[in-house]
């Protein structure tokens, strides 16, 4: 096309990503004013989108903020000369521009009439999909979540592109948003086939269609947002045929609290134990389980364009997830300088991801650490698996939090290390306990079900006592003392080098004291620093 415009993006290892805008034919559908104003901003490639509201301001929408196009008024005859010259709005009151992968979505009065558009620019990222090409040509069906523009459905039409090279691909596009408005799809898809909807209350019913009727090997859905559509992806999954799909949702953990969209991830249901069996686990009688095998095996958090958080095996993480225990998953991310990275980490909870989001955007951006990740298998102290037995598995891990010890918490006693139980329980000897004797497992004997015991077991069995020899005790010592020192006046306070667990946890403590914190340095050298951000 000749207002097409295309980009590269390279870095040291060459070019990795191709872009396809076609800005110029949103542009020409624009008032001549507002599109006079966007070309003297410039900034093409940070344009998100462009807000019309009746009897509001103008405004553009950038990568960093928002910014006002003129003082003037948006008037009826200007979002009437943008509804002409775009496509006939649908049942979910969209609309596009043919042959384009802009998206223009309408606000309408209680009469039906336009008084709004949302001007979303959409563009082609070739090579998007390089960080996780290997999941995708893996044949496993794969689930894509993350806030709204995080590159969701960008990621989702390159992956069409690239399997339908090999594959035969059909797209599922209720919105028009993965192949562009029109009849004939963007080349973007590449050779994939594309399936319209009529409505989006029938999205559904054309996913069951186009695996009865066009006997695809892969289908790629966009939105997956009501039951009716878990349901059919679900079905369509137990014929063996490949689903990559995104839906509404930021985490795992997200996806599983909701009631319609849970049953993609295996779905929740309420489970009675016996007696025998709550003790065993230590936990309440009535529980959580996953009811069914998930309709996706991975599932990719986007984190944002270029940092993704991999759950390999959604069945296990769902599980982990409900029992308390921790989940381990694939963090893969591209540096500046285009190089792909990965490590194996274990996410935190949904309140301390947030603090840990919140923190790195009030940090230096020339200096990012990721607090919200805690990276698996480092031997600071050494972690011990311990089989709760009649005791409160979450005063125990309160215990272990406020002691700063690592324990994890098994259900298996074969893969126990230690049991803790309570002296009632010893006393009455259960199977259990008479299994853990023979096995020669260490059990200690509480006399209560106390938070207070716990943390008395775990300071013996951790051997604090000693702790001025234990380096982690040092480097917690360290940052609690410049933390104080922070807190009386000094500016900045750089700690010791230390490794990613001990960073994290000193960055945990500087966050609980309202202080701000990043990392410097590389490799052995790498340190933290305190400082209270004015």
């Amino acid at each position: 096309m000749e207002n097409e415009k295309e980009t590269k993006t390279t870095t040291d290892s060459g070019y990795y990503n191709h872009i396809t805008d076609d800005l110029d034919a949103l542009l020409s559908v624009l008032p001549e004013d507002i599109r006079d104003a966007l070309q003297r901003i410039g900034r093409r490639d940070d344009l998100l989108e462009v807000i019309l509201d009746l009897g509001r301001v103008p405004t553009a929408r950038f990568t960093d903020g928002e910014v006002v196009l003129r003082d003037t008024e948006v008037t009826w005859e200007e979002i009437q000369h943008v509804v002409d010259r775009v496509g006939e709005f649908d049942a979910d009151n969209r609309a596009g521009i043919a042959r384009t992968l802009h998206r223009i979505a309408a606000i309408r009065n209680r009469r039906g009439d336009i008084v709004g558009l949302t001007c979303r620019v959409g563009r082609a990222v070739y090579g998007t999909i390089a960080i996780i090409q290997d999941i995708v040509e893996s044949g496993k069906s794969i689930l894509l979540v993350g806030r709204p523009g995080v590159g969701k459905t960008t990621m989702l039409r390159e992956a069409a592109r690239v399997l339908a090279e090999k594959k035969r691909v059909i797209i599922v596009d209720t919105s028009n948003e993965i192949g562009g408005d029109g009849d004939i799809p963007h080349p973007a898809v590449g050779r994939a086939r594309r399936m319209q909807v009529e409505m989006p209350s029938l999205q559904h019913e054309v996913m069951i269609e186009a695996v009865e009727n066009h006997n695809p090997e892969v289908i790629i859905i966009d939105e997956i947002g009501r039951e009716l559509e878990a349901m059919a992806a679900r079905t369509i999954a137990e014929r063996g045929v490949q689903l990559i799909a995104t839906a509404h949702g930021n985490t795992l953990d997200n996806l599983l609290l909701n009631p319609t969209l849970s049953d993609l991830v295996g779905g929740i249901e309420s489970v009675t134990l016996s007696d025998e069996e709550a003790r065993r686990r230590g936990t309440q009688k009535t529980i959580l389980e996953r009811r069914a095998p998930p309709t996706f095996d991975v599932l990719i958090e986007i984190q944002d364009r270029q940092r993704l958080l991999i759950h390999h095996n959604v069945a296990e993480a769902v599980d982990s997830l409900l029992r308390g225990r921790p989940i381990r998953a694939e963090l893969r991310y591209r540096d500046e300088n285009g190089e792909i990275h990965s490590e194996w980490v274990t996410p935190l909870s949904i309140e301390e991801r947030e603090a840990g989001r919140a923190e790195r955007a009030g940090r230096p951006p020339s200096r990012p650490e990721p607090v919200a990740m805690e990276s698996v298998g480092i031997d600071v102290t050494t972690p011990v698996r311990i089989f709760p037995y009649g005791i409160a598995r979450n005063r125990l891990t309160r215990a272990a939090r406020h002691m700063q010890v690592p324990v994890y918490l098994v259900d298996d006693l074969g893969e126990a290390e230690v049991m803790i139980t309570t002296k009632g329980f010893y006393r009455k000897r259960p199977n259990l306990v008479v299994d853990a004797e023979r096995r020669g497992l260490p059990i200690y004997v509480l006399r209560s079900n106390t938070v207070a015991q716990m943390e008395a077991c775990l300071r013996d069995l951790f051997d604090l006592d000693t702790a001025a020899s234990d380096p982690l005790r040092q480097a917690l010592q360290e940052a609690r003392e410049a933390i104080r020192q922070v807190q009386a006046g000094v500016p900045e306070v750089e700690l010791s080098p230390q490794n990613a667990y001990i960073r994290r946890r000193q960055h945990e403590m500087a966050r609980a004291a309202n202080l701000s914190s990043y990392s410097v340095g590389k490799g052995a050298n790498r340190r933290v620093r305190i400082y209270r951000e004015e």
